[in-house]
């Protein structure tokens, strides 16, 4: 897959493509009809799947005071858009030029003359140009001006509700690990690369692989039952906890995750870790020995549900 972080003003030189537009946090299942379409109408016209995608996310360039919870970080959006078939993602810098353009404008200038769309795919609630007046009924009409086609993909529901982004964070902020998956199609997991910690676990018989987290701000915190792919073939146990540390003082939010009844070391590496079960919140303890022996507590309670519910895919 090839990928590219912004377009020129010019065309890529390539034959004219099918594009999907959106911001795709998190890849869930609504995400994923919409690149169906979108492999779909390529195949159809025998061209390449294009995804036009933001970074930053638009949110966060409009309410930077607010630190947006992102389900996805910008590489894992790219090994999600690699792993269901699509051939080229551009990621756009959501800049004020970017946020001060028409509708027709962006359409010009991206669509038509950096791309040469012959088709476009969008979600049913699509929005685009400045203050995002363009709506999908708009870029209907301007296809037909310009010569491209618009597919309009419906939402899709899970227990009457339709799948958003929002309603994966807020599953995942109350702990509903259940529920995320079922809105992703997937378990929820968090990629990165394993970083050198403070060593403290290891002095406690509690070796954990730190992965920090905080550029992108997962949306939930606490204690977890994980299992974690990357370090040797197939899926290790592991608990983990996804927080500030607050007994130790802890200032960035890390993600440590110590692998259950493993004694190697994969510094360096970079590991997938899937949430299978919430334990607990995060919580000060009075003392290293009281965090001490509720990692005990942890580490048990974790390795016991996670043999009691086995994974079978």
């Amino acid at each position: 897959m090839d990928w590219a972080r912004d377009l020129g003003n010019s065309a890529l030189g390539t034959p004219s493509v099918v594009v999907a537009i959106g911001n795709f946090d998190g890849f869930h299942l609504g995400h994923q009809q919409l690149i169906k379409t979108l492999k779909a109408r390529s195949k159809e016209l025998s061209l390449k799947s294009t995804v036009v995608t933001f970074e930053p996310h638009p949110q966060t360039y409009f309410q930077p005071h607010i630190r947006l919870t992102r389900l996805s970080s910008v590489r894992e959006k790219l090994e999600l858009f690699r792993d269901h078939g699509v051939e080229r993602v551009i990621a756009l810098r959501f800049n004020e030029q970017l946020a001060s353009l028409s509708a027709e404008d962006f359409v010009r200038k991206y669509l038509v003359k950096s791309l040469s769309a012959s088709h476009v795919v969008v979600g049913y609630d699509f929005g685009f140009g400045a203050g995002r007046s363009g709506t999908a009924e708009d870029l209907q009409a301007l296809g037909e001006a310009y010569g491209f086609g618009v597919s309009r993909v419906a939402a899709v529901s899970i227990d009457g509700q339709k799948i958003s982004s929002t309603r994966v964070r807020e599953a995942l902020e109350i702990g509903d690990l259940v529920l995320a998956e079922r809105l992703l199609g997937r378990p929820y997991a968090i990629s990165g690369r394993v970083l050198y910690g403070d060593q403290r676990g290891r002095t406690w018989g509690f070796p954990t692989a730190n992965l920090l987290v905080e550029r992108h701000t997962p949306p939930l915190r606490g204690v977890f039952a994980v299992e974690v792919a990357g370090v040797e073939n197939g899926l290790l146990p592991g608990v983990a906890n996804l927080g500030f540390r607050p007994t130790v003082g802890g200032d960035r939010l890390l993600l440590e995750v110590h692998l259950i009844n493993f004694s190697g070391t994969f510094y360096g590496d970079r590991i997938r870790v899937v949430f299978r079960k919430r334990i607990r919140a995060e919580t000060k303890f009075d003392s290293f020995d009281a965090l001490k022996d509720q990692i005990h507590k942890d580490t048990l309670m974790a390795s016991t549900w996670l043999t009691e519910n086995p994974r079978t895919v």
